[in-house]
């Protein structure tokens, strides 16, 4: 068990949000280096400045979300743009723009912010799904 599995809820709330706003704050100077480059390094650091602002955006929506249905939809935009935003983390290894070792420290911290929220969306759906029965 990790130490946040210990946590009341809101704190928990709380450490995710700030995990998910240190994320997007860090792709912050990664996207003004790539803007600085070529077309395809500029069309990348768009999509990435995107993605990576709008999961925190959306987070904090998240924890205002007034029922489950709600709180089950929103986390799912947040996980699609995370998941985005590690996608552009990794095409631009892959593109060259950056190498894995600058940025596998990133990758890897929303890769374990992802975990966390697909199985808040896994636990909220299920309950969701024995509340219609």
């Amino acid at each position: 068990m990790q130490k946040e599995d210990y946590l009341p809820k809101d704190e928990f709330a709380e450490l995710v949000f700030e995990r998910i706003k240190s994320f997007g704050l860090r792709c912050m100077p990664l996207c003004d280096n790539l803007f600085t480059k070529t077309a395809s390094a500029k069309n990348i650091a768009k999509q990435l400045i995107r993605s990576s602002s709008s999961s925190v955006a959306n987070y904090r929506a998240v924890r205002r979300a007034r029922s489950k249905n709600e709180f089950f939809a929103k986390i799912s935009i947040v996980i699609e743009e995370l998941d985005e935003s590690l996608f552009w983390l990794e095409y631009s290894i892959d593109a060259k723009f950056y190498e894995d070792h600058k940025v596998r420290s990133l990758i890897n911290e929303g890769n374990e912010i992802l975990k966390i929220l697909a199985k808040a969306r896994k636990t909220v759906g299920l309950t969701i799904q024995k509340e219609k029965k």
